[in-house]
């Protein structure tokens, strides 16, 4: 797992530990020593810790006019034991709403389980975006099984034309503008 690194290519258009309104606003990341680990493996030093034994995530852009954020994530995302969903909400996700993110675009292709309990914090976070949106691409097929039976997709977009989406190819902006247009149609706007 070491050698999974976040996305790089928009680390020139955004970086959140240089964004004063990022909650990773500061932090420091170091380019060789490897200090996490998920169930005994290392994992890449870019990957931003969010007081998770097993989720960890890169914000890899924030664009506050048009209130929009790409996340990725690496890990095990773990609401049974370790309610990542609750960690990700107060520690993450709470100051971005506060700051007036209302789409979130969560990158899952290196969401290696998932394990479910209560939907409460989904559709808090739901609640919380009001007319905006989440949408999840590129989670593995049996990642989404999971949080389908929790109910998660009541509350964040997934599958379908989601996931063929060639998001690395694209500019944060394009990305933005295909997923809205996606999930705009699924809502028959």
């Amino acid at each position: 797992m070491h050698t999974i690194e976040p996305f790089y290519n928009w680390i020139e258009a955004y970086s959140a530990s240089e964004d004063p309104r990022s909650p990773l606003y500061g932090a420091e990341n170091s380019e060789l020593e490897y200090i996490d680990t998920i169930y005994g493996y290392y994992i890449h030093p870019q990957w931003d810790n969010i007081e998770s034994e097993t989720l960890f995530l890169k914000i890899l852009y924030v664009d506050y006019v048009e209130e929009y954020a790409i996340l990725e994530f690496i890990g095990e995302w773990n609401d049974a034991i370790n309610n990542d969903i609750m960690t990700l909400k107060r520690n993450i996700l709470d100051l971005m709403v506060g700051e007036g993110i209302r789409h979130f675009i969560l990158v899952g292709e290196n969401v290696f389980n998932f394990h479910g309990s209560d939907d409460a914090y989904y559709e808090e976070w739901f609640e919380d975006v009001e007319d905006g949106w989440i949408a999840g691409i590129g989670f593995q097929d049996f990642v989404l099984q999971e949080m389908q039976q929790f109910h998660v997709d009541y509350y964040i977009n997934f599958g379908g034309p989601l996931d063929k989406i060639p998001w690395r190819t694209l500019t944060p902006p394009q990305l933005f503008r295909v997923v809205d247009q996606l999930i705009q149609k699924r809502l028959g706007m």
